[in-house]
């Protein structure tokens, strides 16, 4: 591209698809792999589990990012009395795409059997100035089902002092326990996002925010180790609460820049998974 280009003169280019379906099952006490289908750039790897930590996933996307156009699928089960860590290799980056271009899509679903343990546990998603996704989680529980779970979003590239001025997103996560409708959660930011983000009832001009859910037996616990970790983590620039309803634990980090949600967001995993270590891809 020549100096004077402008990214509105760049052509349309061939965008990127992949797709990922796994599963765990539960064999005599032990989880073990039985589903495993990959195509296009999504991939997964299966590391050996550390000392006291679940069997589990690592997901990559050898696209290097995703760029307006891009469709990528995730489906992931944890069948009756599985558990399993799911997580992902590095923290995702949308790129800067043009206002007329189709938004990126992003799906993931994820069922979590009876008796199963499942963690959903990404790194953060960092949009670039311009960039426009539209990303989709649906989640489908038994009763007795435990979930913890992470979602966590950077608006800019914050460690180069840049934000995200411009751009669309539409975000919305979806919780099913046996069929019902249990939680819902939809983010719509379109145009001039900076302004948007900057408005005291939206995120007091944050640049991070980030959600941790679980689900399962002992919630009013759980919600009061989370609340007492975020006490501990306290810090100017990051605010963090947690609340109760329905069974369901859900955790808000707003922070000013991604450093500092993701120390919130570390604190608070540690809390509630407690001598299990974080994935080793969370500590590179």
């Amino acid at each position: 591209m020549s100096d004077g280009a402008s990214l509105s003169s760049v052509p349309s280019l061939a965008r990127a698809e992949g797709q990922l379906a796994l599963s765990f099952r539960n064999v005599g006490g032990r989880t073990v792999i039985a589903r495993f289908d990959q195509a296009g750039c999504l991939r997964a790897r299966l590391p050996r589990p550390e000392r006291g930590a679940l069997a589990g996933a690592v997901t990559l996307n050898t696209a290097g990012g995703i760029a307006s156009g891009d469709r990528l699928a995730t489906s992931i089960r944890w069948d009756e009395g599985a558990s399993a860590t799911v997580s992902a290799a590095a923290a995702e980056r949308v790129y800067r795409a043009r206002a007329s271009d189709r938004p990126a899509r992003v799906q993931t679903t994820l069922w979590v059997g009876s008796g199963a343990m499942a963690e959903w546990l990404p790194q953060e998603t960092i949009l670039f100035d311009g960039a426009r996704l539209d990303r989709s989680l649906h989640v489908s529980l038994a009763a007795s089902a435990t979930l913890l779970m992470v979602e966590a979003l950077v608006f800019g590239r914050t460690a180069r002092g840049e934000t995200m001025r411009e751009g669309l997103l539409h975000d919305l996560i979806e919780f099913r326990r046996d069929g019902v409708l249990i939680h819902a959660d939809r983010i719509r930011l379109e145009g001039p996002v900076a302004r948007i983000l900057a408005r005291p009832a939206v995120a007091a001009g944050g640049a991070a925010v980030a959600s941790i859910i679980w689900t399962g037996a002992g919630a009013a616990a759980v919600r009061d180790r989370l609340r007492e970790a975020f006490a501990a983590a306290a810090c100017a620039g990051a605010e963090a609460g947690a609340s109760l309803r329905d069974g369901l634990v859900l955790a808000r980090i707003v922070a000013a820049d991604g450093a500092l949600m993701r120390r919130m967001v570390v604190a608070g995993l540690a809390a509630l998974r407690q001598d299990r270590p974080l994935p080793r891809v969370w500590q590179c």
